[in-house]
């Protein structure tokens, strides 16, 4: 299939900057288009104002983010979105713009909020809710580890294939997805503490853990990790993908640990580099 696709390049920084960028994916008269990579509003505005009338459907891809801290879980989408961070809050507001054109003036738009990203070739957010992949070492050797308060926080993983399967779910059901948004996630998030532990197992190892404050165990890691840690437990997601496998037929094939550990094993065949 890959043969049949044409490959076009573009800046596309560049090209909104001189307001053309949603004129270029016009002319192309593609039926559907696949925004992988709107993280502005105006991104979106820019796409919506010349696409409309033009396109059978936009589908966006977001984050589960939009929904900032869990409150009642499984997270579900009509929870109202209080989102925090930078990347959460674009997020919000462009999904809360794409549903407006939707319900205003018919946009056939559909968002599609994915989980954790995981797979051959990505670096998995690790049990202490980072990316340094020291800690997946530590477990395969029965080191001892240090988590985050109790370890109870939660971590929500999808298979990259997963998210395709959803991408594509949605255009084939194009009738129930149109002016909708969906989580794209496992079917069950993983707390911190038995991320750890089924890690070892893999090893035949028991975790060796140990729990410090969040304040305490700040000061045992870089700043970096620190921070993602941090942005991790803060919003510690556990979605709802009820909806997806509803209205769309979603039915993921990796749970999260599953999904892990295919990329942990690529990282460990290629020696960790860091991915390109």
């Amino acid at each position: 299939a890959w043969e049949q696709v044409k490959m076009v390049r573009m800046d596309r920084a560049a090209y909104e900057k001189r307001g053309i960028f949603g004129e270029e994916i016009r002319r192309m008269a593609g039926e559907v288009v696949i925004d992988m990579i709107c993280f502005e509003p105006e991104s979106a505005r820019q796409l919506t104002e010349v696409l409309s009338g033009h396109v059978h459907q936009l589908l966006h891809c977001g984050t589960i983010w939009v929904h900032g801290h869990s409150v009642q879980v499984p997270t579900v989408e009509t929870q109202p979105r209080e989102p925090f961070g930078e990347y959460g809050i674009k997020k919000a507001a462009i999904e809360r713009y794409f549903l407006e054109q939707a319900g205003e003036s018919g946009f056939p738009v559909t968002l599609l909020h994915p989980g954790h990203i995981v797979g051959p070739g990505w670096l998995p957010v690790n049990p202490a809710g980072n990316f340094n992949f020291e800690v997946f070492r530590k477990l395969a050797h029965g080191e001892k580890v240090i988590l985050p308060n109790l370890g109870m926080e939660t971590l929500h993983h999808v298979h990259a294939s997963d998210v395709a399967q959803a991408f594509a779910k949605a255009i084939e059901h194009r009738d129930s997805a149109v002016g909708e948004a969906f989580h794209v996630v496992s079917g069950a998030a993983l707390t911190l503490r038995g991320y750890a532990e089924l890690v070892a197992e893999w090893f035949g190892k028991k975790a060796e853990l140990e729990f410090l404050p969040w304040e305490k165990w700040k000061n045992t890691v870089s700043e970096g990790d620190a921070a993602a840690t941090w942005d991790h437990i803060a919003h510690s997601p556990n979605c709802s993908i009820e909806k997806a496998k509803k209205l769309i037929g979603y039915a993921p094939q990796y749970a999260s640990i599953e999904a892990v550990r295919e990329a942990v094993s690529w990282w460990m065949e290629h020696e960790g580099q860091q991915r390109d």
